[in-house]
């Protein structure tokens, strides 16, 4: 079976908060024209040609997955993954996200596994930076 891109969606809570957040802190460029508060509708991102990620209002992904209860605030459902370009790439990926407001969850350094840094966007999703193999 073959898929075209996969699109993973987040519940957010501010829409202009999340726009920045992740223009900021990853460098994504959004797709689609912008809406009346000069965020695109609906909020997308392409992270690369297989992958998307769509930034969905709280009260907008609580009626998409119906009656499925999302993971509150502090508890992660999954973690989102990327490769940096070595630990000074990982560093400064983990730095940017601090300083676009987003929150440090481990501190860039040595793990049992490897190298990585851990942060979590305004609305608590963790992404997990490590080096490029």
């Amino acid at each position: 079976m073959t898929i075209g891109p996969v699109t993973v969606s987040l519940p957010i809570a501010d829409r202009p908060v999340s726009y920045r957040f992740y223009r900021e802190a990853l460098g994504f460029e959004p797709l689609g024209e912008p809406a009346e508060d000069g965020v695109p509708e609906p909020l997308q991102f392409a992270v690369n040609d297989g992958l998307r990620l769509m930034l969905i209002p709280s009260g907008g992904f609580g009626w998409v997955i119906g009656g499925h209860e999302v993971a509150p605030r502090g508890r992660s459902e999954c973690l989102l993954a990327f490769e940096a370009d070595g630990e000074a790439g990982v560093d400064a990926a983990v730095r940017r996200a601090r300083d676009a407001g987003g929150e440090v969850v481990t501190a860039p350094g040595p793990q049992p596994w490897g190298y990585a840094g851990v942060f979590a966007d305004p609305d608590g999703h963790v992404w997990m930076v490590t080096p490029r193999a």
